[in-house]
């Protein structure tokens, strides 16, 4: 018997049918012997409704506020009836209490004036707290026994709202005497993704997708011997399929090569997901809902060389900003103060590239965050831009980060001079590069409107 930890995403439970789908692929998976535990998000669009309640309350939108709860309400409540053989008052009343705690925690919110993140996550852990007392019906209506746990009994994090940490030693503790006594004996507990609790009990979330993490944290401290991803697509493509005709499905990588897809765009998989399971050896394997049949992409420790190149992903709307100057020529402290400095405005920073002369370092930005990010520099700066030892900061937007990734690449010689001919030979300028000496991956800056240009263009390396 294997010990199985399965997630499903928020459009393998987005309707009463695919709710359905998912409990039947519990209970087969229960039925042939597997341990299973089931971690589910909210059904899809759920959590960006709650938060937008969250937000109009604070504005003083009532109206909009009534409205979502009543929408949320006919959503939920449908497909309860949907799916219950019978009139089931346990699940609509767990669904009803859900629901007045939003009414509730919307009100306060609307006294305060304010969406503090303690409240965001309040109110946006609502939508797993509704979903999952369907899917257990659900499973139990196929005929498998199972149980809803709220993993804010569980997953024990520490006080960062909005994107908490876990404490893994105290949940492997609760998690083991909660959720394997359960599975072991046939019970499926089906556990809410995306929340825990700090230590004095009040909800956190672990950010945005965080039903991943949910998974792979619960497979790391019950010792599984895989956690299936459960979504909409076969597994990890080649590529996005709205932008290469012919992507294809990958049938293995590497945690490292699929933390470097994940981080640079590929949206099967949360990138925080990938540790807990690397730390403990556990393959994690992507899977479609609506493909069952498939086997999707399995996610190992080592991966295999066969293609020296696996997948190129893209990141948008993002720009390249630049801090240039002679004055920059051997002087020590220089990048530490720039990105020390964009630290502090709360910015991510997917991509670096400096010359060798040490007379400019770029540098790519979301887009949106570059205002903001452009004067923390000016005022870090000011004195040098006075003396114009830093002649100018200065950012070029639209700009998309193109990364080709393969475990292979450090090994094999003339791996970057194939990409850069394909990119030149494609007619595409690129703007900068970045490479490190011992990653797997190559990430290329290019103007968006030559972006899928060269994702085509690096496409046609790729070994089928």
């Amino acid at each position: 018997m294997s010990r199985l930890v399965i997630k499903f995403g928020g459009t393998s439970v987005g309707t009463p049918d695919a709710i359905r789908g998912a409990a039947a692929l519990t209970h087969d998976l229960r039925a042939r012997g597997h341990a299973v535990v089931v971690v589910t998000s909210a059904m899809s669009g759920v959590t960006d409704q709650l938060l937008g309640a969250a937000h109009a309350a604070a504005a003083g939108q009532t109206v909009q506020v009534r409205d979502t709860v009543a929408g949320l309400r006919a959503r939920h409540l449908d497909a309860c009836h949907a799916l219950l053989a019978r009139s089931d008052y346990v699940t609509s009343a767990a669904i009803e209490q859900r629901l007045a705690d939003l009414a509730r925690l919307c009100d306060a919110v609307a006294v305060l004036g304010e969406a503090s993140p303690r409240a965001l996550d309040a109110i946006g852990s609502l939508g797993e707290r509704m979903s999952v007392v369907l899917l257990a019906a659900a499973i139990h209506e196929c005929g498998t026994p199972a149980v809803a746990i709220d993993a804010a009994d569980i997953v024990r994090t520490d006080a960062v709202h909005q994107a908490a940490a876990p404490d893994m030693e105290e949940t492997r503790r609760l998690a083991q005497a909660a959720l394997r006594p359960l599975s072991d004996a046939g019970t499926v507990p089906v556990v809410t993704g995306f929340i825990g609790a700090r230590a004095d009990g009040v909800v956190t979330t672990l950010g945005r997708g965080g039903s991943d993490y949910s998974a792979a944290i619960l497979g790391a401290v019950l010792d599984a011997d895989e956690v299936w991803i459960y979504t909409d697509v076969d597994g990890v493509l080649t590529a996005d399929p709205r932008v290469v005709a012919d992507a294809r499905t990958l049938d293995v990588l590497s945690f490292r090569e699929m933390s470097e897809l994940a981080y640079f765009g590929a949206k099967v998989l949360h990138p925080k997901a990938i540790l807990p399971a690397l730390e403990r050896g556990i393959p994690l394997r992507i899977k479609n809902t609506f493909n069952p049949g498939h086997p999707g992409t399995l996610v190992v420790s080592q991966g295999t060389d066969a293609g020296v190149l696996k997948g190129v992903t893209a990141i948008e709307k993002q720009s390249l900003v630049t801090i240039e100057g002679r004055g920059m020529l051997g002087v020590p402290g220089i990048a530490a103060r720039a990105f020390g400095a964009v630290a502090r405005t709360g910015t991510s920073v997917p991509m670096i590239s400096q010359a060798s002369s040490e007379q400019s370092i770029c540098f790519v930005a979301p887009q949106s965050a570059v205002p903001r990010v452009v004067d923390a520099l000016e005022h870090e700066f000011d004195r040098e831009l006075a003396r114009q030892d830093i002649e100018r900061i200065w950012a070029l937007d639209d700009v998309v980060v193109v990364t080709v990734v393969g475990s292979a690449i450090q090994k094999v010689p003339g791996v970057a001079g194939r990409v850069f001919g394909a990119i030149g030979d494609a007619g595409v300028n690129i703007i900068a590069i970045a490479m490190g000496s011992s990653e797997c991956s190559i990430s290329l800056a290019v103007a968006s409107a030559d972006a899928r240009t060269a994702l085509r263009s690096v496409h046609r390396l790729l070994e089928g």
